[in-house]
């Protein structure tokens, strides 16, 4: 505020003197917006008086006659239409002629709104900055239900603004205020407006499903009429000055257990607005008997999501990969998720479950599912080298039978048999397993020792094992022997054909 002789001193100089706004504020001392704020409330024209003709005042009437018309129509528009008409001047000084011929809105007046104890709550959620957790950046969103009547706020944040958290945020406001007030005021967000056509509107299906369940009407403002929600509105505003500002915290856990003891204390003990004579506390206390009784049970406020377990046994849920039991991929299973703990169903059938990760890219992993996996590997690199070995050996089925009745370890017996068939060939591996089981050596030790003395009886060196490359279309190859009379057959066969003139010559 400024005295009244300075007032009066801007009007003079302003009327009597012409002097310019800009003038004024330096010879009286004060900021040029003071005195437009004066000549304001004079009703006096902030812009700048001309002394002499403008070359607008020839399209002022045009002008005029536009924004009674279009007043909402921008000054860019305006100016390509004086343009066409003949108007020389520049952009920027046209713009501060329609700023000053632009008929301004009439200020609306609004009633104050009052609402009976126990009847209303107001709802909305508050931006708060980003939470980062591990390499994930979450939003940092509170959730804020306030009674109309007695101001008692809920406050509790949440990693984003979604339905389950929104389900999530009444079922603790309704269990923190150990009561459900009859309607509930909203804005128009998706959670739970989806449409909205005058005054027709149509409702998230699941918030209604959640009003069912605990008897409350649901109930949106008017479009653009936030003025309607302003408790809650307000309440956020004394959030953000009386409990975030400058407070450190761990986590969100922390953060929530602070924003409970803040709304149980500090929030709960200031004046209530509606009636200085008591605090929020006992005023919350006369309303509590007005507001409806909780149901049984709390609603149920899991999030449920269909997913995919692709060729690797794990599934995608909120950024991260949670495992599932091998025999299970390749289908779409369910991901029932709470705060704090993720469950994998397959039909009605729990086969996962998991702590909850607010990380990104991390593999939550229960070691039964790895350890299963491993084994079923291990199993079916097995039964796929007993295969080979049943086509290039079939004598070690009965051996395989033989050392299974023992207990024997098929593993390892499986594994020393393919060794022995890469260095010794089918034929021979064959031959040996027969003899083996012929003396009663049904072990690998045996068919080993056969075919050692075998190669020391034709005179030639131990086998020494090459390495291939891992290519399973060399690894994996079987090669039948052919009996050597076969050979010994074709080639009398070929001396029978030759010409005996040949022969002889």
């Amino acid at each position: 505020m400024i005295p009244a002789e300075v007032e009066a001193e801007i009007l003079r100089l302003y009327h009597a003197e012409k002097w310019r706004i800009g003038t004024i504020a330096a010879q009286i001392g004060v900021h040029h917006a003071t005195v437009r704020r004066v000549l304001a409330h004079a009703q006096i024209p902030a812009g700048r008086q001309s002394l002499r003709p403008s070359i607008a005042d020839p399209f002022i009437p045009f002008l005029v006659a536009t924004l009674d018309k279009y007043p909402r129509l921008r000054a860019s528009r305006l100016y390509q239409m004086v343009r066409e008409r003949g108007y020389p001047g520049r952009p920027d000084h046209f713009r501060s002629i329609v700023a000053r011929f632009r008929p301004r809105p009439p200020a609306e007046a609004y009633l104050r709104l009052r609402s009976l104890p126990g009847e209303q709550a107001q709802v909305d959620w508050g931006h708060f900055g980003k939470l980062p957790i591990g390499r994930a950046v979450r939003p940092l969103m509170a959730f804020v239900m306030v009674l109309s009547w007695s101001r008692q706020i809920f406050l509790r944040f949440y990693p984003g603004a979604s339905m389950a958290y929104f389900l999530r945020g009444h079922v603790h406001a309704f269990a923190f205020l150990e009561a459900v007030p009859r309607v509930l005021l909203y804005d128009n967000l998706k959670s739970a407006v989806l449409e909205r056509v005058g005054d027709a509107i149509r409702f998230h299906p699941t918030l209604l499903e959640l009003a069912a369940h605990y008897r409350y009407a649901p109930r949106p403002v008017a479009v653009a009429r936030g003025n309607e929600k302003g408790r809650v509105e307000r309440a956020i505003r004394y959030i953000r000055d009386s409990f975030f500002a400058a407070r450190s915290w761990t986590d969100l856990d922390d953060l929530n257990t602070q924003a409970l003891v803040w709304c149980r204390g500090i929030a709960a003990d200031r004046k209530c607005p509606d009636d200085p004579d008591r605090t929020v506390r006992e005023a919350f206390a006369a309303e509590k008997p007005h507001l409806l009784a909780l149901p049984e049970e709390p609603f149920p406020t899991e999030e449920r999501v269909e997913v995919r377990a692709g060729k690797s046994p794990y599934v995608r849920f909120d950024l991260n990969d949670y495992s599932v039991p091998h025999i299970h991929t390749r289908r779409t299973l369910v991901v029932l998720a709470s705060m704090d703990t993720v469950r994998v169903l397959a039909g009605n059938d729990v086969i996962a479950t998991h702590s909850r990760s607010w990380d990104r890219g991390q593999q939550i992993e229960d070691p039964a599912h790895i350890q299963d996996l491993v084994e079923h590997k291990r199993q079916a690199r097995q039964h796929r080298g007993m295969d080979r070995l049943h086509h290039a050996a079939p004598s070690s089925q009965r051996l395989f039978l033989e050392i299974a009745q023992r207990g024997g370890n098929l593993g390892s017996v499986t594994s020393g048999l393919l060794r022995l068939l890469d260095l010794h060939g089918a034929g021979q591996l064959e031959g040996a397993i027969a003899e083996a089981l012929a003396h009663g050596a049904p072990h690998l030790a045996g068919v080993r020792q056969v075919l050692d003395r075998q190669r020391h009886e034709r005179g030639l060196r131990p086998a020494v094992a090459v390495r291939l490359p891992d290519d399973p279309r060399l690894r994996d190859v079987v090669v039948r022997p052919h009996a050597l009379h076969d050979y010994e057959t074709l080639q009398e066969d070929t001396h029978a054909t030759e010409d005996p003139t040949e022969s002889g010559s």
